[in-house]
């Protein structure tokens, strides 16, 4: 789940875009030609504290079922904008 959160954020797409999808250490462009792929990753520079991530997963979205409840698309779209 956070993974391809990750891969579909903005942030990372705006970091291949300003780097022009070309490795900042060895200047090795990426590429989906036939025969010669070459993909390059965007990497933390200051890593990610997953313990905190963790937390707040578990403290904000995992929550215990007593604190959830179901309702339809469009009742929950009205909660919201009360909130």
């Amino acid at each position: 789940m956070l993974r391809q959160l990750w891969l579909r954020s903005r942030e990372r797409a705006a970091a291949l875009k300003r780097d022009n999808y070309t490795c900042q250490v060895c200047h090795k462009k990426q590429t989906m030609a036939k025969g010669k792929e070459f993909k390059v990753q965007v990497h933390h520079i200051h890593g990610i504290d997953w313990n905190g991530v963790v937390d707040i997963i578990k403290e904000r979205i995992l929550q215990q079922p007593d604190n959830l409840v179901t309702m339809c698309k469009e009742c929950h779209d009205k909660e919201h904008k009360k909130e």
